[in-house]
Protein backbone atom coordinates (compact mmCIF):
# COMPACT_ATOMS: atom_id res chain seq x y z
CA UNK A 1 0.00 0.00 0.00
CA UNK A 2 1.09 3.50 -0.77
CA UNK A 3 2.35 5.82 2.17
CA UNK A 4 1.14 8.95 1.32
CA UNK A 5 2.54 12.37 2.71
CA UNK A 6 2.29 16.37 1.96
CA UNK A 7 5.94 17.63 1.17
CA UNK A 8 7.00 19.56 -1.99
CA UNK A 9 10.63 20.86 -1.42
CA UNK A 10 13.60 22.10 -4.17
CA UNK A 11 16.48 19.66 -3.36
CA UNK A 12 18.65 22.94 -4.83
CA UNK A 13 18.96 26.08 -3.18
CA UNK A 14 19.49 27.89 -6.66
CA UNK A 15 16.28 27.00 -8.27
CA UNK A 16 12.90 28.73 -6.74
CA UNK A 17 10.59 26.58 -4.86
CA UNK A 18 7.42 25.47 -6.53
CA UNK A 19 4.40 25.37 -4.34
CA UNK A 20 3.29 21.83 -5.52
CA UNK A 21 -0.39 20.76 -5.67
CA UNK A 22 0.50 17.28 -5.14
CA UNK A 23 1.31 15.18 -2.60
CA UNK A 24 4.28 12.13 -2.16
CA UNK A 25 3.49 8.91 -2.12
CA UNK A 26 5.86 5.73 -1.60
CA UNK A 27 4.77 2.33 -3.80
CA UNK A 28 6.80 -0.61 -3.01
CA UNK A 29 11.17 0.44 -3.50
CA UNK A 30 9.95 4.05 -5.14
CA UNK A 31 9.27 7.55 -4.34
CA UNK A 32 6.82 9.33 -6.31
CA UNK A 33 5.08 12.56 -6.38
CA UNK A 34 1.14 12.32 -7.28
CA UNK A 35 -1.49 14.92 -8.62
CA UNK A 36 -5.06 14.14 -9.38
CA UNK A 37 -7.19 16.23 -11.14
CA UNK A 38 -10.18 17.17 -8.98
CA UNK A 39 -12.77 14.79 -10.68
CA UNK A 40 -12.75 11.05 -11.00
CA UNK A 41 -10.34 9.86 -14.22
CA UNK A 42 -9.42 6.71 -15.34
CA UNK A 43 -6.68 8.16 -17.64
CA UNK A 44 -3.20 8.55 -16.37
CA UNK A 45 0.43 9.74 -16.72
CA UNK A 46 3.45 8.76 -15.61
CA UNK A 47 6.15 11.33 -16.05
CA UNK A 48 9.83 10.80 -16.07
CA UNK A 49 12.42 13.23 -14.74
CA UNK A 50 15.53 14.84 -16.12
CA UNK A 51 18.76 13.85 -14.31
CA UNK A 52 17.83 16.28 -12.13
CA UNK A 53 15.85 14.03 -10.31
CA UNK A 54 12.06 13.72 -8.80
CA UNK A 55 12.51 16.55 -6.92
CA UNK A 56 13.03 19.32 -8.94
CA UNK A 57 10.82 21.85 -8.76
CA UNK A 58 10.53 22.32 -12.74
CA UNK A 59 9.59 18.90 -13.34
CA UNK A 60 6.96 18.96 -10.06
CA UNK A 61 5.77 22.35 -11.82
CA UNK A 62 5.26 19.72 -15.45
CA UNK A 63 3.12 16.56 -13.38
CA UNK A 64 0.66 19.39 -12.23
CA UNK A 65 0.14 20.71 -15.27
CA UNK A 66 -0.67 17.60 -16.65
CA UNK A 67 -3.12 16.86 -14.14
CA UNK A 68 -4.85 19.89 -14.48
CA UNK A 69 -5.89 18.28 -18.20
CA UNK A 70 -7.62 15.38 -16.39
CA UNK A 71 -4.60 13.26 -16.06
CA UNK A 72 -4.01 11.10 -12.74
CA UNK A 73 -0.42 12.51 -12.82
CA UNK A 74 2.93 10.68 -11.57
CA UNK A 75 6.29 11.50 -11.31
CA UNK A 76 8.17 8.08 -9.99
CA UNK A 77 12.24 8.42 -8.57
CA UNK A 78 13.64 6.60 -11.40
CA UNK A 79 16.85 6.89 -9.07
CA UNK A 80 15.61 4.77 -6.37
CA UNK A 81 16.69 7.22 -3.83
CA UNK A 82 20.09 7.66 -5.40
CA UNK A 83 21.69 11.54 -6.19
CA UNK A 84 20.75 12.92 -8.83
CA UNK A 85 22.78 15.10 -11.01
CA UNK A 86 23.22 18.54 -9.66
CA UNK A 87 24.10 21.82 -10.77
CA UNK A 88 27.28 22.12 -8.80
CA UNK A 89 28.77 18.77 -10.41
CA UNK A 90 31.31 18.83 -12.74
CA UNK A 91 30.69 17.80 -15.91
CA UNK A 92 34.06 15.40 -16.11
CA UNK A 93 31.98 12.85 -14.29
CA UNK A 94 29.07 12.67 -16.06
CA UNK A 95 29.58 9.78 -18.28
CA UNK A 96 30.51 8.22 -14.96
CA UNK A 97 27.15 9.08 -13.57
CA UNK A 98 25.15 7.96 -16.34
CA UNK A 99 26.58 4.12 -16.21
CA UNK A 100 24.76 4.45 -12.98
CA UNK A 101 21.45 5.59 -14.22
CA UNK A 102 21.10 4.24 -17.22
CA UNK A 103 17.70 5.39 -19.23
CA UNK A 104 17.44 1.92 -20.54
CA UNK A 105 16.93 0.10 -16.99
CA UNK A 106 13.36 1.35 -15.58
CA UNK A 107 11.21 -1.13 -16.95
CA UNK A 108 11.09 -2.87 -13.30
CA UNK A 109 10.14 0.58 -11.84
CA UNK A 110 7.82 1.32 -14.95
CA UNK A 111 6.02 -2.36 -14.03
CA UNK A 112 5.43 -1.08 -10.15
CA UNK A 113 3.74 2.28 -10.94
CA UNK A 114 1.81 0.63 -13.67
CA UNK A 115 0.31 -1.62 -11.06
CA UNK A 116 -0.30 0.91 -8.95
CA UNK A 117 -2.36 2.99 -11.36
CA UNK A 118 -4.04 0.22 -12.52
CA UNK A 119 -4.28 -1.28 -9.05
CA UNK A 120 -4.75 1.90 -6.65
CA UNK A 121 -6.23 4.17 -8.80
CA UNK A 122 -7.99 2.58 -11.44
CA UNK A 123 -6.38 3.70 -14.53
CA UNK A 124 -7.37 1.87 -17.69
CA UNK A 125 -5.64 3.84 -19.82
CA UNK A 126 -1.73 5.06 -19.05
CA UNK A 127 0.64 7.17 -21.33
CA UNK A 128 3.98 8.27 -20.46
CA UNK A 129 6.27 11.55 -21.17
CA UNK A 130 9.29 12.31 -20.20
CA UNK A 131 12.34 14.95 -20.42
CA UNK A 132 16.22 14.20 -21.64
CA UNK A 133 17.15 11.59 -19.67
CA UNK A 134 13.43 10.65 -18.88
CA UNK A 135 12.79 10.97 -22.93
CA UNK A 136 15.64 8.09 -23.94
CA UNK A 137 13.76 6.61 -20.78
CA UNK A 138 10.27 7.17 -22.99
CA UNK A 139 11.80 6.38 -25.92
CA UNK A 140 12.97 2.69 -24.65
CA UNK A 141 9.84 2.15 -22.78
CA UNK A 142 7.50 2.56 -25.84
CA UNK A 143 9.76 0.08 -27.51
CA UNK A 144 8.89 -2.53 -24.45
CA UNK A 145 6.14 -2.07 -22.79
CA UNK A 146 2.52 -2.58 -24.48
CA UNK A 147 0.58 -1.63 -21.46
CA UNK A 148 1.64 2.24 -22.31
CA UNK A 149 -0.92 3.74 -24.61
CA UNK A 150 0.65 6.78 -26.35
CA UNK A 151 4.26 8.40 -25.33
CA UNK A 152 5.73 12.02 -25.73
CA UNK A 153 9.77 11.88 -25.48
CA UNK A 154 11.43 15.34 -25.18
CA UNK A 155 14.99 15.62 -26.21
CA UNK A 156 15.85 12.61 -25.60
CA UNK A 157 16.46 9.55 -28.00
CA UNK A 158 18.03 6.26 -28.29
CA UNK A 159 21.23 6.68 -30.50
CA UNK A 160 23.13 3.72 -30.65
CA UNK A 161 21.00 0.53 -31.31
CA UNK A 162 19.24 -0.60 -34.44
CA UNK A 163 16.18 -2.10 -32.49
CA UNK A 164 15.03 1.56 -31.66
CA UNK A 165 12.59 2.28 -34.44
CA UNK A 166 9.85 -0.25 -34.18
CA UNK A 167 7.38 1.84 -31.78
CA UNK A 168 4.55 -0.57 -29.79
CA UNK A 169 2.17 2.38 -29.52
CA UNK A 170 2.05 6.42 -30.70
CA UNK A 171 5.12 8.41 -29.81
CA UNK A 172 5.81 11.87 -30.31
CA UNK A 173 9.80 13.28 -30.36
CA UNK A 174 10.40 16.80 -29.41
CA UNK A 175 13.13 18.85 -30.04
CA UNK A 176 14.65 21.94 -29.91
CA UNK A 177 16.42 23.45 -32.65
CA UNK A 178 19.63 24.80 -30.71
CA UNK A 179 19.74 21.53 -28.57
CA UNK A 180 23.59 20.85 -28.32
CA UNK A 181 23.08 17.12 -27.65
CA UNK A 182 21.02 15.96 -29.99
CA UNK A 183 22.22 16.95 -33.78
CA UNK A 184 20.00 17.87 -36.62
CA UNK A 185 21.11 14.41 -37.92
CA UNK A 186 20.11 12.39 -35.48
CA UNK A 187 16.44 13.98 -35.63
CA UNK A 188 16.62 13.35 -39.73
CA UNK A 189 17.89 9.56 -39.16
CA UNK A 190 15.50 9.04 -36.48
CA UNK A 191 12.65 10.07 -39.07
CA UNK A 192 14.02 8.41 -41.92
CA UNK A 193 14.14 4.96 -39.87
CA UNK A 194 10.45 5.64 -38.36
CA UNK A 195 8.96 6.02 -41.54
CA UNK A 196 10.77 2.43 -42.67
CA UNK A 197 10.41 0.72 -39.79
CA UNK A 198 7.51 1.95 -37.42
CA UNK A 199 3.93 0.24 -38.29
CA UNK A 200 2.02 2.86 -35.50
CA UNK A 201 1.46 6.78 -35.25
CA UNK A 202 4.42 8.89 -34.54
CA UNK A 203 5.65 12.53 -35.12
CA UNK A 204 8.48 14.31 -34.86
CA UNK A 205 8.70 18.26 -34.31
CA UNK A 206 11.69 20.88 -33.72
CA UNK A 207 10.94 24.07 -32.03
CA UNK A 208 13.01 27.15 -33.75
CA UNK A 209 15.67 28.37 -31.97
CA UNK A 210 14.80 26.28 -28.80
CA UNK A 211 17.51 24.55 -26.17
CA UNK A 212 18.00 21.71 -24.51
CA UNK A 213 15.53 21.51 -21.77
CA UNK A 214 13.30 24.08 -22.93
CA UNK A 215 9.65 22.98 -22.25
CA UNK A 216 9.74 22.44 -18.29
CA UNK A 217 10.54 25.81 -17.53
CA UNK A 218 8.40 27.51 -15.46
CA UNK A 219 6.59 30.39 -16.44
CA UNK A 220 8.75 32.81 -14.38
CA UNK A 221 11.75 31.52 -16.07
CA UNK A 222 10.64 31.51 -19.29
CA UNK A 223 12.67 34.40 -21.82
CA UNK A 224 9.91 36.38 -23.74
CA UNK A 225 11.23 35.14 -27.04
CA UNK A 226 11.10 31.24 -26.49
CA UNK A 227 7.58 31.36 -24.60
CA UNK A 228 5.35 31.11 -27.57
CA UNK A 229 7.80 27.96 -28.76
CA UNK A 230 7.16 26.66 -24.90
CA UNK A 231 4.03 26.81 -24.74
CA UNK A 232 3.31 25.58 -28.26
CA UNK A 233 5.43 22.50 -27.33
CA UNK A 234 3.32 22.18 -23.96
CA UNK A 235 0.02 22.12 -25.94
CA UNK A 236 1.64 19.94 -28.51
CA UNK A 237 2.42 17.16 -26.04
CA UNK A 238 -0.91 17.72 -23.96
CA UNK A 239 -3.06 17.06 -27.80
CA UNK A 240 -0.97 14.48 -28.11
CA UNK A 241 -1.93 12.46 -25.24
CA UNK A 242 -5.51 13.51 -25.66
CA UNK A 243 -5.86 11.86 -28.80
CA UNK A 244 -4.37 9.05 -27.54
CA UNK A 245 -5.52 8.58 -24.06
Amino acid sequence: VAREQNKCESQDLHVSPYGCLGHEVQIEHINAYVCRPSFFTDKAVIVIHDIFGWLFPDIRYIVDLIAGHGYITICPDFFKGTDPWKTTDHWADFAGWMKDHDPMKVDKEADVVLKYLKEQCGAKKIGIVGFSWGGMAVHHLMLKNPQLTAGVSLYGIIRDSEERYNLLNPTFFIFGEKDHTISYNQITLLEEKLKQYCKVAYKIKVYPGQVHGFAQLKPEDMKPDDKPYIEEARKDMIDWLKMFI
